[in-house]
């Protein structure tokens, strides 16, 4: 499985969801994940998912594993 890392600014904060800016594409993202809770907006992370993503608006990812910044 190909496994694809995004470094993000988390924007805002669901049950089991989160909005953040993609660094790299300069997009927003959902990210889907019940660790969302764990994270505040500000916080920089990075997140590993399977590559997949939704055509919608914003697209959606599902996380795989998330870690504060510097840590991937």
């Amino acid at each position: 499985m190909q496994v694809t890392t995004m470094r993000a600014r988390v924007l805002r904060v669901r049950n089991n969801s989160m909005l953040v800016y993609d660094q790299n594409g300069r997009q927003t993202v959902v990210v889907n994940t019940t660790e969302a809770l764990r994270y505040r907006p500000g916080e920089r992370v990075c997140i590993l998912y399977s590559g997949a993503m939704t055509r919608s608006i914003p697209p959606q990812i599902t996380a795989l594993c998330i870690s504060r910044a510097g840590i991937c």
